[in-house]
């Protein structure tokens, strides 16, 4: 009878945990761009057999990049005729990573790596001929472009229905254990909001023309709190498909974020709608990355340190890889100020033949 009570004990103590029992983020980012881990079946099995070899627990893969889904897409094609990246002919890597990965016990997240950018370093594309009335503009007039990106007006009605069709349709059609917005989603440089609806817009709330400095306080912080109510509206619309889905967010590190991408993710923290968030720490040296660590540590609540994780810089399709020393480093530097897990940019680091993980 004893052991009857006990286990029943264990199990109810189990269910009335939830989120508490779930281990702490050990994930990793899977991209299209600089790897071949989605290319075929047998890539995809590779790819999921090393993760686990190496001690992830959970998986950030992207759908969505150079505006293209690496999925056949009903959506994207209503759009633009196009249904699917063609370099995966009929093959649907996304279907087969979320099996191989429950399959072998790790968590998959749909990553929309391109956010509300449509292009990169050609304006030219279907997404501009056929919409090019969602372009964001500068204060010049001049097309939306930072780092060779090209932008949308993030704060379109337009385009948040897109991309709100878009996520929803994978959380619907995969069975995937959360979503993901990065640096780009919600997200537009701060630069932009001159496009003639914003302009009407901004007009409309305040009585008042847009300024003629795209970072004037008042202007930019009105800009983020847009962002800030479309990143609520898809949290919520994601949960009311399928509330068990974890909707997180992987923004730049603040206030930078807020300052050149209008992303005030410490108030999507604290509104509610963000259940993780896992900011870009990227720094090439070990002194860097403890300065902005501390920032982090300092932003956050002690108690709302269970939902943030730091994304961890260890490679770039340029051939930078992170010495196995600093990798270390930065994630005992984690420990030390009380982040319970991370996330690396990218899979390849992987290959590297170096333990992560020392447990």
């Amino acid at each position: 009878m004893k052991l009857i009570f006990a286990i029943s004990f264990i199990l109810l103590f189990t269910a009335c945990s939830g989120e508490a029992q779930k281990p702490p983020i050990r994930g990793v980012w899977i991209t299209n761009v600089a790897s071949e881990a989605l290319r075929s079946p047998e890539k995809v099995n590779e790819t999921v057999d090393l993760c686990k070899q190496k001690g992830i627990n959970t998986l950030y893969v992207v759908v969505w990049n150079k505006g293209r889904t690496m999925y056949p897409s009903k959506v994207v094609e209503r759009y633009i005729g196009v249904k699917q990246d063609p370099v995966y002919g009929s093959f649907d890597p996304i279907k087969a990573i979320v099996e191989e990965g429950h399959r072998k016990g790790l968590a998959v997240h749909a990553w929309f790596e391109f956010g509300f950018s449509y292009d990169y370093k050609d304006s030219t594309g279907l997404w501009m001929q056929r919409y090019s009335h969602w372009a964001g503009r500068d204060a010049k007039g001049n097309l939306l472009q930072k780092n060779g990106f090209f932008w949308w007006n993030a704060l379109h009605p337009e385009v948040q229905q897109f991309m709100n069709e878009l996520v929803l349709e994978v959380v619907n059609n995969y069975k995937v254990d959360g979503v993901q917005g990065d640096d780009r989603l919600p997200a537009m440089p701060a630069e932009g909001g001159y496009d003639p609806y914003t302009r009407e817009l901004y007009r409309k709330a305040t009585g008042k023309e847009v300024p003629a400095t795209h970072d004037e306080p008042a202007f930019l912080q009105w800009k983020a709190d847009q962002l800030s109510m479309f990143g609520k509206q898809l949290y919520q619309a994601v949960k009311a498909a399928r509330s068990s889905c974890v909707v997180s967010w992987a923004p730049s590190i603040y206030p930078w974020s807020k300052e050149q991408y209008l992303q005030d993710w410490p108030a999507w923290l604290n509104g509610g709608y963000a259940d993780v968030v896992i900011p870009q720490l990227y720094r090439y040296n070990i002194e860097a990355y403890e300065k902005v660590l501390q920032e982090l540590s300092s932003q956050v609540r002690p108690e709302q340190k269970k939902q943030v994780f730091p994304g961890v810089l260890t490679s770039l399709g340029d051939g930078y890889r992170v010495s196995p020393e600093m990798l270390q480093q930065m994630i005992a530097l984690n420990r030390k100020y009380g982040f319970e897990g991370e996330c690396f940019f990218y899979f390849e680091t992987l290959r590297e033949p170096h333990k992560i993980y020392e447990e």
